[in-house]
């Protein structure tokens, strides 16, 4: 675990859940698996203080807990999991793009609160829509239930872990930590709901007050009434599914810019027909037919077998074996090579990036070492066709930054320099580690760059909030237009312009949050799938 990826998990836990949670989340990534009595004597809380904050931690998946052989129970963090955080509005995005705004507000739901059971999201998410309605419309909840179903079928969305049902013991006390388990087959199977209703809207303040006694009463009632039928099955989003999606749709952009949009048609197709047979850590996808990728193409592309066969021979035959042919049964076996994808991916990142920090020049020279594997640097110059001095000044700047390393092969066993070989290589995998290190700071730094903005102009945007809430509150008692323009000319000409590039700044900021976090994703995937390589 580095410095770097330490201090981006405590920004983002102070950003997302406050101090306390943060100094906990924080003390358990430096120190690994601790019992809750350290955890409280090194933080210094208070014990109710630390249980609550673990509740937050363990509710959001950034904690595990495990029972110890001697009967204790050891609280770990997952840092990964953390770092996820910084992923939440890609996903949400990604649910608005497949789902519309219904599927958009089931995953912000999830996300926001970890877990929930199915009725909550659906009732909550119903009276979301329906405020941002039309007078007079309503939210069905039968709509809601059916996006979830759709989510849970493509796997967007799975079920939590549960604790196994035990029959009651008198005598046997509980054991110190539930043991959670799930069985696969149930992970994406919905529980038959008959959820009937609409949403509801927040009541204004004079209905409130009319209708207190009411809601009073009627929560009496609520808590004598049963349990909703889903009661105790808890649901989370499901985060490999969605990096499985962001891994398809970047194969699929490499291959459009790289050949053609129907090219990019047919492995789009082939990724959609095995994206819930394989798995998100699987080097291959299942093989397809050339009649079954026939069978499934989108309406649209009118494309007859003959031509369809000569593209996938044509992918099949690319140096870059992002489709590979695995057999000729079927008009010939077709398999996606995920793990030569990610490899492709994040090589083409490399290079940008050396393109971008070293000039196109640099750029040819990595290019070359990651063609040929080892080359001397005359070797280097004479393929390269740039001046020896040239040639040396790129390969030692190149060689400072970790881009490429040096090789030393002696022809004796005493190592002398005159007697010594010198390769220049590139070493994708610790390159992409390095550039993996320095994007985690980079986004520490946006991240600290955003609390500076947000805290240097504080009392300005507090009050713009204020005035903000005066004129909401003026329009909606039906205030005139000369009273409104006075409210609004309480925040000044420069203070308006300050808050304008306050905006501008923070919305680049955010901007490259995002942008940084694709790159992160990249080599994230390259080096995972690299690692579990067999």
């Amino acid at each position: 675990m580095t410095q770097a990826e330490i201090k981006l998990c405590s920004l983002l836990l102070q950003e997302h859940f406050g101090e306390i949670v943060e100094k906990i989340g924080t003390y358990l990534i430096r120190t690994g698996t601790q019992p809750l009595r350290m955890i409280v004597n090194d933080t210094g809380l208070l014990l109710d203080q630390v249980k609550k904050a673990l509740c937050v931690l363990i509710q959001h998946n950034l904690v595990t807990y495990q029972l110890q052989k001697r009967g204790f129970v050891e609280y770990e963090a997952q840092c990964k999991r953390v770092l996820r955080i910084l992923r939440y509005p890609r996903y949400i995005y990604t649910a608005k793009t497949l789902y519309n705004d219904t599927g958009e507000l089931i995953v912000e739901e999830l996300l926001l609160n970890g877990k929930m059971t199915m009725s909550a999201v659906v009732r909550k998410v119903a009276d979301r829509l329906t405020e941002t309605m039309e007078d007079g419309k309503t939210m069905d909840y039968a709509d809601v239930s059916n996006t979830f179903v759709r989510l849970a079928d493509t796997h967007f969305v799975q079920r939590c872990p549960l604790v196994p049902e035990t029959p009651e013991t008198p005598d046997a006390p509980p054991p110190p930590a539930p043991t959670l388990v799930i069985n696969e087959k149930d992970m994406y199977v919905v529980p038959r709901l008959n959820l009937v209703g609409k949403g509801k809207r927040r009541r204004s303040c004079d209905e409130e007050e009319n209708g207190e006694h009411k809601a009073k009463k009627q929560k009496r009632d609520g808590e004598s009434s049963e349990p909703p039928p889903d009661d105790g099955i808890y649901w989370q989003v499901n985060i490999d599914r969605f990096h499985q999606h962001f891994r398809d749709q970047g194969i699929v952009s490499a291959v459009a810019n790289r050949m053609d949009q129907t090219s990019s048609e047919i492995v789009r197709t082939m990724l959609r027909m095995s994206e819930v047979t394989t798995s998100s850590s699987a080097p291959y996808t299942q093989p397809l037919s050339s009649n079954e990728i026939f069978r499934s193409l989108p309406a649209g592309y009118n494309i007859v077998k003959q031509v369809l066969d000569q593209y996938l021979t044509l992918l099949a035959d690319d140096p870059l074996e992002f489709v590979g042919k695995s057999g000729d049964s079927g008009g010939g076996m077709y398999t996606v090579n995920l793990h030569k994808a990610l490899a492709s991916l994040a090589t083409a990142t490399l290079e940008s990036i050396v393109e971008e920090r070293f000039g196109s020049r640099c750029a040819r020279i990595f290019r070359l070492l990651l063609r040929k594997k080892h080359l001397e640097q005359k070797q280097v110059e004479d393929f390269a066709m740039i001046p020896a001095k040239e040639a040396k000044d790129m390969l030692y700047k190149m060689l400072s930054e970790n881009f490429v390393s040096l090789q030393e092969i002696p022809k004796t066993p005493d190592h002398a320099p005159s007697r010594t070989f010198y390769l220049y290589t590139v070493n994708v995998l610790s390159s992409a580690r390095m550039l993996l290190h320095r994007c985690y700071k980079s986004v520490a730094n946006l991240m600290e760059r955003r609390q500076y903005e947000t805290k240097e102009n504080k009392r300005l945007l507090e009050k713009s909030q204020r005035v903000e809430a005066i004129l909401a509150s003026m329009q909606a008692t039906g205030a005139e237009e000369a009273q409104l323009q006075e409210i609004e000319e309480m925040i000044t000409a420069p203070e308006r312009q300050q808050l304008e590039n306050l905006k501008r700044n923070v919305n680049k900021l955010d901007a490259s949050e995002n942008q940084v976090d694709e790159t992160i994703f990249v080599l994230e995937s390259f080096i995972e799938s690299t690692v579990k390589k067999p």
